[in-house]
């Protein structure tokens, strides 16, 4: 029997300075997904791989959302579009990009991407819910973008746009499209997590995500040597699965759903921060000066556009 939404949700108004954490140790786990990701980017197509992950993600969420709600609630025709949107987007189309761009730069690099984000969330939300924020936030949000130019052109702009074909290749593009998909997600997410839980919420695009999944990959399966997939491939799907999905998605709706999608989304700006450490540090990746230049004008972008007035 499925449960029905309660008139009064039972989960309160969460602590700000803890959802504050929990998104900080959100765009860690995300940064260790590039680092895992990367591991089975090189070993078998993105959407096998992408469906491996939230395979994983769904054998914990059920469990978790029985728990906590009895069961997955019955949702209403407005809760099924928004949620397939979830998954349409924050899953199914940002999971293809994300694996197949991870197969063709390295996994640092990639991560720098996830800069860009706040910016196309922010103008996004101004578009959609008229969400207005101030000078300040704005200017935290133009420091991102400026740190994503410079690591993406290498720190050298204008030379970029003499030769742009050397400096975008198709692995940039690829994330491109990520960052796009992941700022319709967000945005999406303020109509889903308004009426249910963000672990409910969670879960049912997770399942809309894994089917779509399911139906891309189909012809795929066959091409992966399964006999030769190492242990470390199997532990980086079982990371993907619990920390940078279970764990990463539930608390990063919760930050939607208590501060906003503008200000949830400028955490992703630490992302790149502790994926190019993570990068270097498991991988042996090469920090650049472009690269730590880029970093540390993210992390002001973060504090400013949280700062109070």
């Amino acid at each position: 029997m499925t449960a029905t939404i309660a008139a009064s949700p039972p989960w309160g108004p969460p602590n700000t300075s803890i959802v504050y954490a929990k998104l900080v140790m959100v765009a860690l786990f995300w940064g260790g997904t590039f680092i895992a990701g990367k591991e089975l980017a090189q070993a078998m197509p993105p959407a096998v791989a992408a469906v491996l992950r939230f395979g994983v993600a769904v054998l914990l969420l059920l469990p978790l959302a029985w728990r906590s709600a009895g069961g997955l609630p019955r949702l209403s025709w407005r809760q099924c579009v928004a949620t397939a949107g979830l998954g349409l987007t924050g899953i199914f189309l940002y999971n293809l990009c994300f694996f197949s761009a991870l197969a063709r730069m390295p996994a640092g690099r990639t991560a720098l991407f996830v800069a860009l984000n706040p910016v196309v969330t922010a103008v996004a939300a101004s578009l959609v819910f008229r969400e207005r924020l101030r000078p300040l936030q704005w200017w935290g949000i133009a420091l991102a973008l400026t740190g994503a130019v410079v690591v993406i052109t290498r720190g050298s702009p204008l030379a970029a746009l003499h030769d742009i074909s050397r400096s975008i290749g198709t692995g940039e593009l690829l994330m491109f499209g990520a960052v796009l998909s992941w700022a319709a997600y967000t945005v999406i997410g303020r109509v889903a997590f308004a009426g249910l839980s963000p672990l409910v919420a969670t879960t049912w695009a997770a399942l809309w995500g894994l089917s779509f999944l399911l139906l891309g990959s189909a012809g795929e399966w066959a091409d992966v040597a399964w006999r030769q997939v190492a242990w470390p491939v199997w532990a980086a799907v079982v990371y993907l699965g619990a920390f940078g999905t279970v764990l990463g998605f539930v608390w990063y709706g919760e930050g939607v759903k208590a501060i906003g999608p503008s200000r949830t989304v400028v955490f992703n700006n630490l992302v790149p921060v502790f994926g190019v450490a993570l990068a270097s540090l498991l991988l042996g990746e090469t920090i650049t000066a472009s690269m730590g230049i880029g970093g540390a004008l993210s992390v002001l972008g973060v504090m400013l556009t949280n700062r109070k007035r």
